[in-house]
This record gives structure tokens, sequence and C-alpha cells, in this order.
């Protein structure tokens, strides 16, 4: 890990993970509320209908990326003014993706739910109120991307940690009050409250911006080569996040349409729990990304590739430090954390995590193919790669194969992928060195990831999972990958150069208490 802004990185990991820490555990105890409040039918419903909506979040996630590069970018080049026509651009785009997506939603997916998709005729019009409430949800966040954009690329993860955990506290109430209501469907009340609490985290954000961001500016503007060169941009990235729609919900309407709402269920317990177990590696992603993007614009390519190199190796180390104990004990934590586990819940879950353990690899390397610019045959290679997911998903399904093949498929494609973004980074960074990438993540990684496969089968055949204490066993895994990975996946410097970027956290903790 480079010691360029080392405690700046430090400062804003630590306030990102005692955001998810809190948001972990308050939307795992949500989602318990909301399953048992709602039913397991009415429950994928909500979770299956909202997926919809997020089909066409591809267009959004596209000038998300965009947005933060290039406000990143321009922040390395200390250009204000360039800063601020890149916010005003954002901004006028995002509102036309707004509207774009009002009018696709409104159209093929109201056409798609009431016409294609498996829901009982008796919940229709939950269903279609659930939709509506969702679409309106989801166009509030398109016009929110820019300011939160801005958040990041300032690198306030103060405000972003605050935001959040108000957020799932605000949704933990939601959930406390929906079992008492009795006299209206709850279903469409889930769905209003949640539209509610959006509208006012959006809000939040854009008052915060306007206030402290000289660059954050509520004004249009349709400047030729800036609006050019972003939506160029964002049209390539907007193929990586099609097939990212196309792999997640994408499978999830394959699955309700072959099996109904309830196996949407079991798919979203799955997703809730990755989302958990993954912010483990965004928050220090989003952490890291910004010093990327901005090393490359400042020209320090060294500093650059040994912060994807190390971004890529304790990415994947954390997500597996927490996956771990939850694949020991998957079964005996739902039966804990749900009042009705869904059938397929198990499964579904500890293959998604094994994905999700996967795909950390490729969180700094695509942030440096990213900075570049340099990303159409990147976006085209891996995207039509995870797209891949889809017919691969429907042919095995349609073969009578079972539920979680769509996962099997789905980490064979991750696996693959990780050597396409090897191969697209040594095109757009020729300094970047393939064999040092191998050396110092995939070789450490690979070993451990064989330690944890031997842990996992013995402690199933001595029956150690179902015979020591539910709490035991999390904290003896954890103990034991932690060691395991200072000790085998870091050689000497890595572990005093680790041991340093952890005292800079407890220094900086110190002096702002």
């Amino acid at each position: 890990m480079p010691t360029t802004n080392t405690k700046r990185i430090a400062k804003n990991t630590l306030m990102l993970y005692t955001r998810m820490l809190l948001i972990m555990c308050v939307t795992l105890y949500t989602s318990r509320v909301v399953l048992s409040a709602l039913g397991v039918v009415d429950f994928g419903i909500y979770n299956v209908v909202g997926g919809i909506v997020v089909m066409f979040s591809f267009l959004n996630g596209a000038m998300a990326q965009s947005t933060q590069r290039f406000l990143s970018y321009e922040i390395g080049r200390s250009n204000l003014e360039n800063l601020k026509n890149t916010f005003k651009t954002a901004l006028t785009i995002h509102i036309l993706i707004a509207l774009g997506v009002l009018i696709l939603s409104e159209t093929l997916g109201l056409w798609f739910l009431n016409c294609i998709m498996n829901i009982p005729e008796e919940h229709m019009s939950s269903a279609n109120w659930v939709y509506q409430c969702s679409i309106i949800s989801f166009v509030i966040s398109i016009i929110q991307v820019p300011f939160n954009a801005a958040i990041i690329a300032r690198e306030r993860m103060q405000i972003y940690a605050y935001m959040g955990i108000l957020e799932v506290f605000l949704k933990l109430g939601i959930a406390l009050l929906i079992p008492i209501i009795s006299f209206y469907d709850r279903l469409k009340i889930y769905a209003i409250f949640i539209l509610i609490v959006t509208l006012i985290i959006c809000l939040i954000y854009q008052i915060y911006c306007t206030r402290h961001f000289k660059e954050c500016v509520f004004e249009l503007t349709f400047r030729n080569g800036l609006f050019k060169t972003m939506s160029k941009y964002a049209a390539w990235n907007t193929v990586g996040n099609l097939a990212w729609v196309g792999k997640y919900q994408g499978s999830n309407l394959i699955l309700n349409i072959f099996f109904g709402p309830a196996i949407n269920a079991a798919y979203g317990i799955a997703g809730q729990v990755n989302v958990a177990v993954n912010n483990f590696v965004q928050n220090f992603s989003t952490a890291i990304n910004p010093q990327i993007i901005k090393s490359y614009s400042a020209e320090r390519f060294h500093d650059m590739e040994r912060l994807i190199i190390y971004g890529a190796k304790i990415s994947f180390f954390l997500i597996l430090i927490i996956s771990f104990p939850i694949l020991l004990s998957t079964e005996r934590l739902l039966n804990i954390w749900l009042v009705e586990v869904p059938d397929y819940a198990v499964i579904f879950t500890q293959l998604v995590i094994i994905d999700s353990i996967i795909e950390s690899f490729s969180y700094s390397l695509g942030t440096g193919i990213q900075a570049t610019g340099k990303i159409k045959w990147y976006q085209i290679i891996v995207g039509c790669t995870k797209l891949f997911n889809l017919p691969l998903s429907y042919i095995f399904l349609k073969l009578n194969y079972a539920p979680y093949s769509i996962f099997t498929i789905s980490i064979i494609l991750s696996i693959t992928m990780i050597f396409e973004r090897l191969l697209i980074i040594k095109v757009s960074l020729p300094y970047f060195s393939i064999k040092q990438f191998i050396r110092i993540v995939l070789f450490p990684a690979f070993m451990i990831s064989a330690m944890c496969g031997i842990i996992y089968i013995g402690c199933l055949h001595l029956n150690f999972i179902h015979t020591l204490n539910i709490f035991i066993i999390p904290i003896l895994a954890i103990i034991t990958i932690t060691i395991t990975v200072l000790w085998c996946g870091f050689n000497k410097s890595e572990r005093n150069t680790l041991y340093n970027f952890v005292r800079s956290k407890y220094n900086i903790t110190t002096r702002n208490n």
C-alpha cells in the first residue's frame, strides 16, 4: 500500500466501516421484520417488482460512474471552472435519463409486469402500486446521483456515512410500523413509506452539496464538447451496467417466470446477505477509488499501480474474512435471523457470496481502467461475458436444472472476467504488471481459498458446525481466517505497511476524540 494519502484513505475507510456495521445490523433486522410482516409472497413480489424498475438502472449506473470519474479527474487537476461545468453537464444528462426511464417504465416495464410476470391475480393491484412507487423512487434517485458523486469525489465520507445511517434507521422505523397496520394493504403502505424516505434523503443531499461545494449549482447546460465526451463515456459504461442488471435482476425475473414469486423471496434474502457482506469491500473501494483516479490525472502512475494491486488484494481478504463464517453456518444463521426461511435461501446465499468473493478483484482493476477513459473494449468484452449469464441461465432452467444453477454459471463467468480485466488493463496502462498482480494478489488469494475449503470440508466431516454454539463458530472462524490471511496472505513488508495503515486510523481516531 503506498504511503501517499494513506491517512486520508484510512480516515475515510474508518468512517465508512462504522457506517457499514450499523447499516448491516439494522438492515438484516429490518429484512426479518418486513418478511414477517408482509409474508413470503408479498415480500417476493416487492423484491421482483422493484427489480423491473432496476432493469432500467443501467442508464443511471453508467452516468454515476462517469460523473464520479470526471469530477475526481478535475479535482485532481484543481480546475474549478471545468469542475462546475462537469457537474452541471452531469445534472443535465441525469434529468434526461430520468425522463427516459420514466417513459420506458410506464410502457415496456408496465407491459412486462401485467402480461409476462408470474404474480397471483389477487396480488396484481398491490404489485402495480409497488411498481409506481418504485418508479418515482428511482427517478428521484437518478437526479440525486450527481450530488452523491460530488460527495465521494470530494471524499466527504462522513456525510456519506451519516446519510446512510439516517436512511437505514428510517427504513427500520417503517419496518416496525408495518406489523401494526391492519386497516390497509401492508404492501402498498410499505411502498409509499419507502418512497417518502427516498425523497427525504435526496433533499438532504442536494441541500448539503449546494451549500458546501461551489461546483454544485442546480443549473442545466449543454456544452457540446463536454456533453458529448461525458455521454460517449457513459454510453460505453451503459454496456457494463446493462450486463450487471442482466446478471442480477434479469436472473431474478427468470426465476420468477419458471418458479413464481415465492422463490424471489429466497433470492431477495440472499441478496440482502450479499449486500451486507459486500459492503465490507465496497466501503474500502469507495475510499480508495478517488485516489486511483486522482493519481492518474496527476500522472503519479507508480502510486496508481500500487493502489490497484493492493486495493484488489485487501478487497479480497476483507470480504473473505467476513463471509467465511457465514458460509460455515448459513443455515443456522438464517434460522436465527428469519421467522420463516424461504426454500433455496441457504444455497442461494452461499453461492451468491462465493460469486462476490471472486468479483472483489474487479473493483480496483475496473477503477484503473475507468481512470484512463479508455473503456470501449473493456465494457464490450467484460459486459458481454457478464450478460452471457442470462441466456445460459434460461437454457439451463429450461432443461430442468435446479434453480441454483444460475449462480454456478455466474461464478464460472466471474472467474473468466478476472483474466479479461487483466489483459485489458495491460493494454490501457502499459506500465501495469500482470506478473506482479498474479504474484501479489492471485497466488496468495488462491492459497488462502484452498485452506478455507479444507477447513470447511473438515468442519462438515467432523460435524463441528452442528455441535458448536452458533455464536462460537463465527468468532473462531474470523480469528482463524484473520491469522491465516495476515501470515500467509502478506509478506513481512506488507504486514508492516498494513500495521502502519491500521495505526494511522487509530491515531486519527485519537486526535478526533
